[in-house]
Protein backbone atom coordinates (compact mmCIF):
# COMPACT_ATOMS: atom_id res chain seq x y z
CA UNK A 1 0.00 0.00 0.00
CA UNK A 2 1.53 3.09 -0.51
CA UNK A 3 1.31 6.37 1.94
CA UNK A 4 -1.61 8.05 0.67
CA UNK A 5 -3.60 5.03 0.81
CA UNK A 6 -2.49 3.86 4.32
CA UNK A 7 -3.19 7.61 5.43
CA UNK A 8 -6.63 7.44 4.14
CA UNK A 9 -6.92 3.99 5.69
CA UNK A 10 -5.93 5.49 9.24
CA UNK A 11 -8.32 8.15 8.94
CA UNK A 12 -11.32 6.16 8.22
CA UNK A 13 -10.01 3.97 11.20
CA UNK A 14 -9.99 6.45 13.37
CA UNK A 15 -13.08 8.39 12.17
CA UNK A 16 -14.89 5.43 13.16
CA UNK A 17 -13.74 4.55 16.45
CA UNK A 18 -14.30 7.69 17.61
CA UNK A 19 -17.30 8.07 16.10
CA UNK A 20 -18.11 4.60 18.37
CA UNK A 21 -17.07 6.63 21.49
CA UNK A 22 -20.47 8.07 21.60
CA UNK A 23 -22.24 5.12 22.18
CA UNK A 24 -22.48 4.30 26.07
CA UNK A 25 -22.68 0.55 26.08
CA UNK A 26 -19.55 0.57 23.78
CA UNK A 27 -18.04 2.21 26.45
CA UNK A 28 -19.22 -0.13 28.93
CA UNK A 29 -17.79 -2.84 26.87
CA UNK A 30 -14.57 -1.06 26.51
CA UNK A 31 -14.26 -0.65 30.73
CA UNK A 32 -15.51 -4.14 31.33
CA UNK A 33 -12.86 -5.47 29.57
CA UNK A 34 -9.90 -3.43 30.89
CA UNK A 35 -9.13 -1.43 28.19
CA UNK A 36 -9.33 1.73 30.29
CA UNK A 37 -6.53 0.62 32.54
CA UNK A 38 -4.32 -0.12 29.95
CA UNK A 39 -2.12 3.54 29.65
CA UNK A 40 -1.26 2.68 25.96
CA UNK A 41 -4.84 2.60 25.78
CA UNK A 42 -5.40 6.05 27.45
CA UNK A 43 -2.60 7.81 25.61
CA UNK A 44 -4.18 6.76 22.35
CA UNK A 45 -7.50 8.43 23.83
CA UNK A 46 -5.82 11.63 24.43
CA UNK A 47 -4.12 11.67 21.10
CA UNK A 48 -7.54 11.03 19.06
CA UNK A 49 -8.85 14.44 21.25
CA UNK A 50 -7.41 15.98 17.48
CA UNK A 51 -10.52 15.10 16.60
CA UNK A 52 -11.77 18.57 18.27
CA UNK A 53 -10.01 20.45 15.40
CA UNK A 54 -12.77 22.03 13.33
CA UNK A 55 -10.71 20.74 9.85
CA UNK A 56 -11.50 17.14 11.40
CA UNK A 57 -14.55 17.57 13.65
CA UNK A 58 -16.92 18.56 10.33
CA UNK A 59 -16.45 14.71 9.15
CA UNK A 60 -17.85 13.68 12.32
CA UNK A 61 -21.60 12.53 11.88
CA UNK A 62 -21.70 12.21 15.93
CA UNK A 63 -20.50 15.31 17.91
CA UNK A 64 -21.79 13.79 20.87
CA UNK A 65 -18.57 11.16 21.02
CA UNK A 66 -16.41 14.58 21.40
CA UNK A 67 -17.73 14.89 24.77
CA UNK A 68 -17.09 11.43 25.42
CA UNK A 69 -13.89 11.45 24.45
CA UNK A 70 -13.27 14.71 26.52
CA UNK A 71 -14.85 12.64 29.19
CA UNK A 72 -12.79 9.74 28.89
CA UNK A 73 -9.57 11.76 29.70
CA UNK A 74 -11.04 11.79 33.35
CA UNK A 75 -9.86 8.08 35.26
CA UNK A 76 -12.75 8.72 37.67
CA UNK A 77 -15.21 8.46 34.16
CA UNK A 78 -13.46 5.56 33.10
CA UNK A 79 -13.58 3.74 36.51
CA UNK A 80 -17.53 4.23 36.61
CA UNK A 81 -18.31 3.54 32.68
CA UNK A 82 -17.59 -0.35 33.68
CA UNK A 83 -20.66 -0.36 35.42
CA UNK A 84 -23.49 -1.33 33.53
CA UNK A 85 -26.08 1.00 35.54
CA UNK A 86 -23.68 3.75 34.94
CA UNK A 87 -23.84 2.96 31.17
CA UNK A 88 -27.31 2.97 30.97
CA UNK A 89 -27.88 6.23 32.85
CA UNK A 90 -25.85 7.72 30.43
CA UNK A 91 -27.31 6.28 27.86
CA UNK A 92 -30.65 7.32 29.09
CA UNK A 93 -29.54 11.26 29.22
CA UNK A 94 -28.48 10.58 25.85
CA UNK A 95 -31.84 9.43 24.29
CA UNK A 96 -33.19 12.19 26.63
CA UNK A 97 -31.36 15.38 24.76
CA UNK A 98 -31.94 13.66 21.22
CA UNK A 99 -35.80 13.78 21.87
CA UNK A 100 -35.56 17.25 23.31
CA UNK A 101 -33.39 18.64 20.52
CA UNK A 102 -35.26 16.87 17.42
CA UNK A 103 -38.51 18.05 19.71
CA UNK A 104 -37.11 21.79 19.56
CA UNK A 105 -35.40 21.47 15.78
CA UNK A 106 -39.22 20.33 14.65
CA UNK A 107 -40.99 23.30 16.27
CA UNK A 108 -38.55 25.89 14.96
CA UNK A 109 -39.27 24.83 11.69
CA UNK A 110 -43.01 24.31 11.70
CA UNK A 111 -43.05 27.99 13.46
CA UNK A 112 -40.31 29.18 10.40
CA UNK A 113 -42.46 27.66 7.37
CA UNK A 114 -46.14 29.57 8.89
CA UNK A 115 -44.42 33.00 9.23
CA UNK A 116 -45.37 34.83 5.83
CA UNK A 117 -42.62 36.17 4.44
CA UNK A 118 -39.86 34.01 5.04
CA UNK A 119 -38.17 34.05 1.86
CA UNK A 120 -34.33 33.52 1.95
CA UNK A 121 -33.38 36.91 2.01
CA UNK A 122 -35.71 37.54 5.05
CA UNK A 123 -34.41 34.74 7.08
CA UNK A 124 -32.13 35.79 10.04
CA UNK A 125 -29.56 33.54 10.14
CA UNK A 126 -28.14 34.92 13.46
CA UNK A 127 -31.22 33.96 14.92
CA UNK A 128 -31.52 30.64 13.35
CA UNK A 129 -28.08 29.74 15.02
CA UNK A 130 -29.30 30.91 18.40
CA UNK A 131 -32.33 28.84 18.94
CA UNK A 132 -30.52 25.33 18.32
CA UNK A 133 -29.40 24.11 21.08
CA UNK A 134 -25.38 22.46 21.14
CA UNK A 135 -26.02 19.08 21.02
CA UNK A 136 -22.47 18.06 22.30
CA UNK A 137 -23.54 19.50 25.80
CA UNK A 138 -25.15 18.39 28.26
CA UNK A 139 -28.05 20.38 29.93
CA UNK A 140 -29.29 19.29 32.78
CA UNK A 141 -26.36 17.87 34.42
CA UNK A 142 -22.46 16.92 33.91
CA UNK A 143 -21.44 13.69 32.93
CA UNK A 144 -18.75 14.20 35.17
CA UNK A 145 -20.74 13.57 37.90
CA UNK A 146 -23.85 11.45 36.20
CA UNK A 147 -22.60 8.27 37.52
CA UNK A 148 -22.45 9.54 41.44
CA UNK A 149 -26.25 10.53 41.14
CA UNK A 150 -27.30 7.12 41.03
Amino acid sequence: MSDNSEDRLRFQVELEFVQCLGNPNYLNFLAQRGYFKDQAFVNYLKYLLYWKEPQYAHFLKYPMCLYFLDQLQYEHFRRELASAQCAKFIDDQQVLLWQHYTRRRTRLLQEHAETPNNTPNNVNRSQQSNDLIDITTPTNETMDNVCDAM
